[in-house]
């Protein structure tokens, strides 16, 4: 889920992804992922992520995806991730865009693989903890597509207090036998940019 600086998360995770990655920064107007991307630094730490076969109660429905979305990424210092479940989730070639905001206030999207999402937080996770969990879902679907509104909450432990609230905009494929994961944006909630009430519980 991820960025310090700006605050551009899927939470804190968002903010040490932007941070420690030569992350693409597309500003309004600004072309081309493909091309700024070729041109992106390596990431200072790199992470094997294993392949591995989908969980079935994983992707079997919106519920499994959602839980295995935000249960994957969590826990207390010291746990590795499970970064190899985490990428079952996603439509091969996935990219994750991370909304925010500059000092000077400018709007910012960083866009990152899952491998630089991981690259970008792994280090930073075990050794610090990190915790994201829904507090709030709205979801609409037709046929095979569904888009979901999930409202988070991020804290370093899990009984720790709330250090970030923000909403994840989640797009779903159904292929006849499992949903993916395709696209992924973030925001997170800050002075002058609340959630919307019908995000709320």
């Amino acid at each position: 889920m991820h960025p310090v600086s700006d605050r551009a998360h899927r939470g804190l995770r968002r903010a040490l992804a932007v941070s420690g990655l030569a992350t693409v920064q597309l500003l309004a107007g600004t072309p081309a992922l493909g091309a700024q991307a070729a041109g992106a630094a390596p990431p200072r730490h790199h992470v094997v992520v294993p392949t591995l076969a989908p969980r079935p109660q994983d992707v079997s429905s919106i519920d499994g995806v959602i839980a295995a979305y935000y249960g994957v990424i969590s826990g207390p210092p010291g746990q590795p991730r499970q970064w190899g479940r985490d990428r079952t989730l996603y439509w091969p070639g996935l990219r994750f865009f991370a909304a925010g905001v500059k000092p000077d206030g400018t709007p910012v999207m960083h866009v990152m693989t899952h491998q630089q999402f991981v690259d970008g937080v792994d280090s930073a996770f075990v050794a610090n903890g990190f915790e994201e969990h829904e507090i709030h879902r709205v979801t609409s679907r037709i046929g095979n597509i569904a888009h979901v509104m999930s409202t988070y909450e991020t804290r370093a432990i899990g009984s720790g207090p709330v250090t970030g609230r923000g909403v994840n905009s989640i797009d779903l494929f159904w292929d006849g036998k499992r949903w993916w994961v395709i696209a992924a944006s973030w925001d997170d909630e800050r002075p002058g940019s609340p959630i919307p009430r019908e995000l709320l519980p």
